[in-house]
């Protein structure tokens, strides 16, 4: 490729991804040549002892390679995708408001990470989440008021990095007030200046604060800031507002240049990366659809711009320095440890742990619970979003002698459910039931002529539906979550 020097600056900004429990040669063969680590997503996980492996394996080809997965606890898990966290979300502690517990959560979902040899967890998300349709902040937010949210992303911040594992406050400059995804469109936050420092900017203030070591960039358009481009791509957002106006002095890090927000505003994923790189980000996210011929053709348009003069080396130099810095930091910090005593390891293989705990704390019941006769639980479907991914939810492994069945919204028939309870209450459970093609009418139609329970396990905002006996809330749909509201609802021995 040219100039060998400029191929290994250019991979030090790039954080990859492999497909598979087992990281294949080329993973690891490129992390020797200097590749800045990989992200690890649910495909990569089978157990614990598998993932201490991977990351070890990946270490032989260079000690500080940095090791990054998104563990949010709650709905957003890799570590447990195939039984739902064993901790409850943001949108739980935020309901709970003990920052305290906040930081303890958040220490023993690091104790997790460095047991296994992950040394950056992409995470807290310090979004305030104003939207109350935002299709893909929601739970993962503290909620909706700035100070609350402030004030537990210093604790997350804290209890991550108390065990060595680097924090990274997400998605800045504030994901919270859209109502689109970014995962498939770039969304417009339309505020002032005024409005971003009052409402969206506290948190990530307390995150620098707190000593975060990194930030990752949110692919939204601020038109007040960035103009007609997403925040990924622009200086006044990545040099004058967060690193000159709020002081950081960590590693910047882009949401995944994949994702249609960054990648279709700029023409593919390298032209991405080269936006992304002039604008002041650092450790650049590919995405999670990477193969070894991904990675080059990323390194050969960074190295490109270098030599046509769309980048500065300098600028390139300065960001690998910034990662460098990062990895020294996890390396020093995070150094690999048994799992600890009392974290949350396999959800329901032991006694309920702290996020069991924490989850049953956030439980809200407005109404009156149904007593005596075991209901009928009936779980609506609700589509996953790309950050959530495919993570059982629900009631289903915490009931005791309980029938449920699972319906469509759209499709369900309320005199068949009503016939199928008979005599029984019904207990409805959904996940932003408001949003879903028929779900209100579901909630209506059931309730005229029944007993009916409510459990919301996504985010409630201001909605509340008519004529139900309960409307319970848990502001998520983790394992834990489940677990809470099933002890509740009295459905569990």
């Amino acid at each position: 490729m040219g100039d060998p020097g400029l191929r290994r600056l250019a991979l030090g900004t790039l954080l990859a991804a492999y497909p598979g429990p087992v990281p294949p040669d080329w993973a690891v063969d490129l992390v020797a040549e200097g590749l800045a680590g990989h992200t690890l997503f649910g495909t990569n996980v089978h157990d614990p002892a598998q993932l201490a492996a991977s990351t070890a394996a990946l270490r032989t080809a260079r000690p500080d390679v940095l090791v990054a997965i998104d563990e949010e606890g709650g709905d957003v898990t890799r570590l447990a995708h195939a039984t739902g966290s064993p901790y409850p979300g943001n949108a739980a502690l935020g309901v709970v408001d003990d920052t305290a517990l906040t930081r303890r959560i958040y220490a023993a979902i690091g104790g997790e990470l460095a047991a296994v040899g992950v040394t950056v967890d992409l995470a807290p998300t310090v979004d305030v989440n104003t939207a109350d349709e935002n299709p893909v902040i929601g739970t993962r937010s503290f909620g909706a008021d700035p100070g609350r949210v402030a004030a537990h992303t210093a604790a997350a911040v804290a209890g991550l990095q108390s065990v060595g594992v680097a924090a990274c406050a997400k998605h800045f400059p504030g994901h919270g007030a859209t109502v689109a995804d970014s995962h498939h469109e770039l969304p417009t936050v339309d505020a002032d200046t005024a409005l971003l420092r009052a409402r969206d900017l506290p948190p990530f203030a307390a995150a620098v604060d707190a000593g975060v070591q990194a930030v990752m960039t949110a692919h939204i358009r601020v038109p007040a800031l960035t103009g007609d481009g997403p925040a990924t791509f622009s200086r006044a957002v990545l040099v004058d507002l967060l690193r000159g106006e709020l002081g950081f002095t960590g590693t910047v890090i882009t949401d995944a240049l994949e994702m249609k927000g960054a990648a279709v505003a700029a023409g593919g994923v390298g032209p991405a990366a080269v936006r992304a790189l002039a604008a002041g980000a650092d450790l650049l996210c590919v995405g999670a659809r990477v193969d070894a011929a991904l990675v080059e053709r990323v390194v050969a348009e960074i190295v490109g711009a270098i030599g046509d003069g769309r980048l500065d080396r300098a600028r390139v130099e300065q960001a690998a320095g910034r990662v460098a810095a990062l990895a020294a930091w996890t390396r020093a910090a995070c150094p690999p440890r048994p799992l600890p005593a009392g974290a949350d390891r396999t959800p329901g293989s032991g006694p309920p742990g702290i996020g069991y705990r924490a989850a049953r704390r956030a439980v809200r019941v407005e109404g009156e619970l149904p007593r005596g006769e075991r209901p009928l639980v009936v779980q609506v479907y609700a589509a996953a979003t790309i950050a959530e991914g495919r993570v059982p939810w629900g009631l289903g492994p915490h009931l005791s002698r309980v029938e449920q069945v699972r319906v469509v919204a759209a499709k369900a028939d309320p005199a068949a459910l009503r016939r199928l309870a008979a005599g029984r209450p019904i207990v409805l459970v959904g996940r932003h039931l408001h949003r879903l093609p028929g779900g209100p009418a579901l909630v209506g139609s059931l309730a005229a002529t029944h007993a009916l329970t409510v459990l919301e396990m996504g985010w409630p905002g201001r909605w509340r539906p008519s004529g139900v006996r309960a409307f319970v809330t848990t502001y998520g749909a983790s394992h834990a979550n489940g677990r809470a509201a099933a002890e509740v609802l009295g459905l569990t021995d």
